[in-house]
């Protein structure tokens, strides 16, 4: 299955969770509009400019991917179980 956003792919984050706490990622490039992510474990993913992710937060399931708009300087914070990979990818027209 392949979707075109028409988007173009900038600075890609891998992020490694542990111990169940809430990870943040490196702060969006001032070019990001939007922000693509995918888990190969089911997380909880929360935006902002300090942002602290939890249970409560947005639910992504493994293996499934997610673009959401963002603004340039903001993070995604992220939490899950040990060792999970969250990569994050930068996206802008």
């Amino acid at each position: 299955m392949s979707y075109n956003y028409a988007l173009r792919p900038g600075t890609h984050q891998m992020i490694t969770l542990g111990n169940g706490n809430s990870t943040p990622s490196a702060a969006f490039g001032t070019q990001t509009e939007y922000v693509r992510i995918c888990s190969d474990a089911d997380v909880h993913i929360i935006f902002g400019s300090a942002p602290v992710a939890t249970a409560n937060s947005i639910f992504i399931s493994a293996e499934e991917f997610e673009i959401f708009k963002v603004s340039p300087g903001e993070k995604v914070a992220c939490i899950g179980s040990n060792t999970n990979k969250i990569s994050v990818t930068e996206m802008g027209a």
